[in-house]
């Protein structure tokens, strides 16, 4: 039934390598298939001006398309001159998402900030940036940690996302380009490997869905973010 010939519950091929920026005290470079996203954390001794003098961190992100990441060349948004509102929607969820498992006055006074920089798209951009943030983001407080500029429990727990949606009246997981463009309905979930919900983004595309389709959907991203954060912890390991 579907494009790839994937079972509706089977994830697309997913690897995670670490390490694979020269600089940045946290990276990784995820494939969910065909999407290739590099991740990147970088430890800033600042703060947002808001947040001076409270005793606390921050996490926040940037998320950026290379103009080849699809099939046809899309121009870079600095030369507009601004971000798009799907790239701020999409920054600001990913922030989100590392901001639910990070204790923040544990961080000290300092901000990380993580780049999602995708580097080919086949649908799931989003969801692949959060698993990959997290991997980037381990990393760069396991070395603050090996300085002593931090103790354990910063990071409270691993996060992961997973697309599902319904593809010719069928409740499928992991949707690559194929089936998110001409899906009835497609959801982004957002958890934490204890099984919090931090987000869960749902839209119909055509008519709309019921709540015992929706409680498929949730069901299918609970095992496939399950399966995520397995390899989360296999690549750290």
């Amino acid at each position: 039934m579907r494009p790839s010939k994937r079972k509706p519950d089977e994830l697309r091929r997913v690897s995670i390598e670490r390490a694979v920026s020269k600089h940045a005290e946290g990276s990784c470079l995820i494939k969910f298939g065909d999407t290739q996203v590099l991740c990147t954390a970088s430890l800033e001794e600042r703060l947002p001006p808001w947040l001076k003098g409270q005793g606390r961190g921050w996490v926040t992100a940037e998320y950026a398309m290379l103009p080849r990441a699809t099939a046809e060349r899309t121009r870079r948004e600095v030369t507009v001159g601004h971000p798009s509102g799907r790239t701020q929607e999409i920054q600001r969820l990913i922030g989100r998402a590392m901001r639910a498992v990070v204790d923040l006055p544990k961080l000290g006074e300092r901000q990380i900030s993580i780049d999602c920089d995708v580097i080919q798209a086949d649908g799931g951009t989003r969801t692949a940036a959060i698993t990959g943030a997290w991997v980037a983001l381990h990393d760069c407080i396991q070395w603050m940690k090996m300085r002593d500029m931090v103790k354990d429990g910063v990071l409270r727990d691993s996060v992961a996302a997973v697309s599902c949606g319904l593809y010719k009246g069928e409740p499928v997981l992991d949707l690559d380009y194929a089936e998110d463009s001409n899906a009835d309905a497609d959801a982004n979930f957002v958890m934490t490997g204890a099984g919090g919900i931090v987000e869960v983004q749902g839209t119909a595309e055509t008519v709309p869905f019921t709540q015992e389709r929706f409680d498929q959907l949730m069901s299918l991203a609970k095992k496939g973010i399950g399966e995520l954060v397995q390899l989360q912890k296999l690549s750290i390991s």
